[in-house]
Protein backbone atom coordinates (compact mmCIF):
# COMPACT_ATOMS: atom_id res chain seq x y z
CA UNK A 1 0.00 0.00 0.00
CA UNK A 2 2.79 2.41 0.94
CA UNK A 3 4.52 1.54 -2.34
CA UNK A 4 1.41 2.48 -4.32
CA UNK A 5 1.12 5.81 -2.50
CA UNK A 6 4.74 6.57 -3.26
CA UNK A 7 4.20 5.79 -6.96
CA UNK A 8 1.15 8.06 -7.07
CA UNK A 9 3.09 10.87 -5.38
CA UNK A 10 5.95 10.33 -7.79
CA UNK A 11 3.66 10.52 -10.81
CA UNK A 12 2.01 13.70 -9.51
CA UNK A 13 5.42 15.21 -8.84
CA UNK A 14 6.66 14.34 -12.32
CA UNK A 15 3.50 15.83 -13.82
CA UNK A 16 4.02 19.10 -11.93
CA UNK A 17 7.65 19.33 -13.03
CA UNK A 18 6.69 18.51 -16.63
CA UNK A 19 4.06 21.24 -16.53
CA UNK A 20 6.66 23.72 -15.28
CA UNK A 21 9.01 22.91 -18.16
CA UNK A 22 6.19 23.06 -20.72
CA UNK A 23 5.09 26.45 -19.40
CA UNK A 24 8.65 27.76 -19.45
CA UNK A 25 9.20 26.65 -23.05
CA UNK A 26 5.91 28.17 -24.19
CA UNK A 27 6.80 31.52 -22.59
CA UNK A 28 10.13 32.03 -24.34
CA UNK A 29 10.64 34.99 -26.64
CA UNK A 30 13.50 36.91 -28.23
CA UNK A 31 14.26 40.35 -26.84
CA UNK A 32 14.41 42.89 -29.67
CA UNK A 33 16.96 45.06 -27.88
CA UNK A 34 19.40 42.40 -26.71
CA UNK A 35 18.77 39.58 -29.18
CA UNK A 36 18.65 37.15 -26.26
CA UNK A 37 15.90 34.55 -25.80
CA UNK A 38 14.18 34.93 -22.44
CA UNK A 39 11.44 33.30 -20.41
CA UNK A 40 8.76 35.97 -19.95
CA UNK A 41 5.36 35.30 -18.41
CA UNK A 42 3.87 38.82 -18.41
CA UNK A 43 2.96 41.38 -21.04
CA UNK A 44 4.48 44.84 -21.38
CA UNK A 45 1.26 46.34 -19.99
CA UNK A 46 1.52 44.06 -16.96
CA UNK A 47 5.13 45.15 -16.40
CA UNK A 48 4.06 48.79 -16.53
CA UNK A 49 1.19 48.16 -14.10
CA UNK A 50 3.51 46.33 -11.71
CA UNK A 51 5.95 49.22 -11.75
CA UNK A 52 3.23 51.79 -11.08
CA UNK A 53 1.78 49.68 -8.28
CA UNK A 54 5.11 49.59 -6.44
CA UNK A 55 6.43 53.05 -7.32
CA UNK A 56 5.27 55.00 -4.26
CA UNK A 57 6.10 52.29 -1.75
CA UNK A 58 9.60 51.98 -3.19
CA UNK A 59 10.14 55.72 -2.87
CA UNK A 60 8.98 55.68 0.75
CA UNK A 61 11.52 52.99 1.58
CA UNK A 62 14.20 55.54 0.70
CA UNK A 63 12.78 58.51 2.57
CA UNK A 64 10.50 59.71 -0.20
CA UNK A 65 11.41 62.01 -3.07
CA UNK A 66 14.26 64.52 -2.79
CA UNK A 67 12.71 67.98 -2.19
CA UNK A 68 14.66 69.89 -4.83
CA UNK A 69 12.77 70.68 -8.03
CA UNK A 70 15.93 71.74 -9.83
CA UNK A 71 17.73 68.50 -9.09
CA UNK A 72 14.68 66.47 -10.15
CA UNK A 73 14.45 68.50 -13.37
CA UNK A 74 18.08 67.64 -14.14
CA UNK A 75 17.35 63.93 -13.65
CA UNK A 76 14.24 64.19 -15.83
CA UNK A 77 16.07 66.07 -18.59
CA UNK A 78 18.93 63.58 -18.86
CA UNK A 79 16.68 60.54 -18.48
CA UNK A 80 14.20 61.73 -21.09
CA UNK A 81 17.01 62.62 -23.49
CA UNK A 82 18.37 59.07 -23.21
CA UNK A 83 14.92 57.73 -24.07
CA UNK A 84 13.89 60.11 -26.86
CA UNK A 85 17.23 59.97 -28.70
CA UNK A 86 17.44 56.16 -28.72
CA UNK A 87 15.58 52.95 -29.49
CA UNK A 88 13.99 53.22 -26.05
CA UNK A 89 11.53 55.70 -27.59
CA UNK A 90 10.16 52.89 -29.76
CA UNK A 91 9.27 50.76 -26.75
CA UNK A 92 5.87 50.84 -25.08
CA UNK A 93 7.39 51.48 -21.67
CA UNK A 94 6.41 54.61 -19.76
CA UNK A 95 9.68 55.88 -18.34
CA UNK A 96 9.61 58.01 -15.21
CA UNK A 97 12.68 59.13 -13.26
CA UNK A 98 12.67 59.66 -9.50
CA UNK A 99 15.33 61.29 -7.33
CA UNK A 100 15.11 59.83 -3.83
CA UNK A 101 15.85 61.65 -0.59
CA UNK A 102 18.10 58.84 0.69
CA UNK A 103 21.46 60.43 1.50
CA UNK A 104 23.09 57.24 2.80
CA UNK A 105 22.58 54.43 0.28
CA UNK A 106 24.55 54.91 -2.94
CA UNK A 107 22.13 53.20 -5.27
CA UNK A 108 19.99 53.30 -8.40
CA UNK A 109 17.43 50.76 -9.56
CA UNK A 110 14.51 50.18 -11.92
CA UNK A 111 11.09 48.63 -11.51
CA UNK A 112 9.40 46.81 -14.39
CA UNK A 113 7.81 49.01 -17.02
CA UNK A 114 10.02 52.09 -16.73
CA UNK A 115 10.04 53.35 -13.13
CA UNK A 116 13.65 54.40 -12.47
CA UNK A 117 15.11 55.61 -9.19
CA UNK A 118 18.40 57.11 -8.03
CA UNK A 119 19.28 58.07 -4.46
CA UNK A 120 20.59 61.53 -3.69
CA UNK A 121 23.62 59.85 -2.11
CA UNK A 122 24.65 58.67 -5.58
CA UNK A 123 23.20 61.59 -7.56
CA UNK A 124 25.25 64.12 -5.60
CA UNK A 125 28.50 62.47 -6.75
CA UNK A 126 27.78 62.58 -10.50
CA UNK A 127 28.34 65.00 -13.35
CA UNK A 128 25.95 64.99 -16.32
CA UNK A 129 27.75 62.27 -18.26
CA UNK A 130 28.04 60.04 -15.20
CA UNK A 131 24.37 60.58 -14.36
CA UNK A 132 23.51 59.63 -17.94
CA UNK A 133 25.54 56.45 -17.46
CA UNK A 134 23.62 55.47 -14.33
CA UNK A 135 20.21 56.24 -15.84
CA UNK A 136 21.15 54.55 -19.12
CA UNK A 137 22.10 51.43 -17.21
CA UNK A 138 18.73 51.39 -15.45
CA UNK A 139 16.86 51.98 -18.72
CA UNK A 140 18.82 48.98 -19.98
CA UNK A 141 17.32 46.84 -17.22
CA UNK A 142 13.83 47.84 -18.39
CA UNK A 143 14.53 47.21 -22.08
CA UNK A 144 16.23 43.95 -21.17
CA UNK A 145 13.06 42.95 -19.27
CA UNK A 146 15.23 41.65 -16.46
CA UNK A 147 12.62 41.94 -13.71
CA UNK A 148 10.02 40.14 -15.81
CA UNK A 149 12.54 37.43 -16.60
CA UNK A 150 13.48 36.99 -12.92
CA UNK A 151 9.79 36.73 -11.98
CA UNK A 152 9.20 34.05 -14.61
CA UNK A 153 12.31 32.12 -13.59
CA UNK A 154 11.34 32.35 -9.92
CA UNK A 155 7.85 31.03 -10.67
CA UNK A 156 9.39 28.18 -12.67
CA UNK A 157 11.67 27.06 -9.84
CA UNK A 158 8.89 27.35 -7.27
CA UNK A 159 6.74 25.03 -9.38
CA UNK A 160 9.62 22.59 -9.90
CA UNK A 161 10.32 22.67 -6.16
CA UNK A 162 6.67 21.86 -5.45
CA UNK A 163 6.76 18.93 -7.86
CA UNK A 164 9.97 17.61 -6.34
CA UNK A 165 8.55 17.92 -2.83
CA UNK A 166 5.45 15.95 -3.79
CA UNK A 167 7.33 13.33 -5.75
CA UNK A 168 10.43 12.59 -3.75
CA UNK A 169 10.86 15.13 -0.96
CA UNK A 170 13.65 16.89 -2.88
CA UNK A 171 12.18 20.36 -2.85
CA UNK A 172 14.94 21.94 -0.78
CA UNK A 173 17.67 20.76 -3.12
CA UNK A 174 15.81 21.88 -6.25
CA UNK A 175 15.01 25.24 -4.70
CA UNK A 176 18.71 25.73 -4.00
CA UNK A 177 19.52 25.11 -7.65
CA UNK A 178 16.96 27.73 -8.60
CA UNK A 179 18.47 30.35 -6.32
CA UNK A 180 21.94 29.75 -7.76
CA UNK A 181 20.55 30.06 -11.28
CA UNK A 182 18.88 33.37 -10.43
CA UNK A 183 22.09 34.64 -8.84
CA UNK A 184 24.12 33.92 -11.95
CA UNK A 185 21.56 35.46 -14.25
CA UNK A 186 21.50 38.58 -12.10
CA UNK A 187 25.18 39.18 -12.76
CA UNK A 188 24.66 38.80 -16.49
CA UNK A 189 21.77 41.25 -16.30
CA UNK A 190 24.11 43.89 -14.91
CA UNK A 191 26.63 43.39 -17.69
CA UNK A 192 23.89 43.42 -20.31
CA UNK A 193 22.51 46.67 -18.89
CA UNK A 194 25.98 48.22 -18.93
CA UNK A 195 26.22 47.46 -22.64
CA UNK A 196 22.76 48.86 -23.35
CA UNK A 197 23.69 51.91 -21.28
CA UNK A 198 26.70 52.53 -23.52
CA UNK A 199 24.46 52.38 -26.61
CA UNK A 200 21.90 54.75 -25.10
CA UNK A 201 24.60 57.24 -24.12
CA UNK A 202 26.07 57.27 -27.61
CA UNK A 203 22.65 57.88 -29.18
CA UNK A 204 22.00 60.76 -26.79
CA UNK A 205 25.42 62.36 -27.24
CA UNK A 206 26.88 61.54 -23.82
CA UNK A 207 30.41 60.25 -23.27
CA UNK A 208 30.20 56.53 -22.37
CA UNK A 209 33.67 56.70 -20.82
CA UNK A 210 31.85 58.28 -17.86
CA UNK A 211 30.43 54.86 -17.00
CA UNK A 212 33.96 53.79 -16.08
CA UNK A 213 34.14 56.65 -13.59
CA UNK A 214 30.80 55.53 -12.15
CA UNK A 215 32.26 52.07 -11.56
CA UNK A 216 35.16 53.67 -9.68
CA UNK A 217 32.69 55.61 -7.54
CA UNK A 218 30.78 52.42 -6.74
CA UNK A 219 33.96 50.56 -5.89
CA UNK A 220 35.16 53.33 -3.59
CA UNK A 221 31.75 53.47 -1.88
CA UNK A 222 31.83 49.72 -1.23
CA UNK A 223 35.09 50.00 0.70
CA UNK A 224 37.64 47.29 1.46
CA UNK A 225 35.10 44.88 2.99
CA UNK A 226 33.07 44.43 -0.18
CA UNK A 227 31.21 41.13 -0.58
CA UNK A 228 33.15 38.77 -2.90
CA UNK A 229 31.80 38.70 -6.45
CA UNK A 230 30.66 35.08 -6.31
CA UNK A 231 28.39 35.94 -3.36
CA UNK A 232 26.88 39.01 -5.00
CA UNK A 233 24.31 39.61 -7.70
CA UNK A 234 26.52 42.39 -9.08
CA UNK A 235 29.81 41.73 -10.88
CA UNK A 236 32.92 43.33 -9.45
CA UNK A 237 33.29 46.92 -10.73
CA UNK A 238 36.70 46.04 -12.21
CA UNK A 239 35.12 43.32 -14.36
CA UNK A 240 32.34 45.70 -15.37
CA UNK A 241 34.92 48.29 -16.43
CA UNK A 242 36.50 45.82 -18.84
CA UNK A 243 33.14 44.94 -20.37
CA UNK A 244 32.21 48.62 -20.65
CA UNK A 245 35.46 49.32 -22.51
CA UNK A 246 34.65 46.46 -24.89
CA UNK A 247 31.16 47.84 -25.49
CA UNK A 248 32.50 51.35 -26.19
CA UNK A 249 34.93 49.95 -28.73
CA UNK A 250 32.15 47.87 -30.29
CA UNK A 251 29.57 50.64 -30.71
CA UNK A 252 31.52 53.86 -31.01
CA UNK A 253 32.04 54.79 -34.65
Amino acid sequence: MRGNKFKIRLLIGVAIVAFAYFKKCSNQEKNQYTGRTQTISMSTDEEIALGFANRDAMAQQHGGLYPDAGAQARVDFIGEKLVTKSMAKESNYQFEFHLLADNRAINAFALPGGQIFITNALYSKLDDNQLAGVLGHEIGHVLGRHSAERIAESDFWKTVSTGASVGADMGGMINGIGQQTLLKNGREDELESDELGVVLMLYAGYDPEAMIEVMKILKAAAGPNRTPEFQSTHPDPENRIQRIKEAIEKYRQ
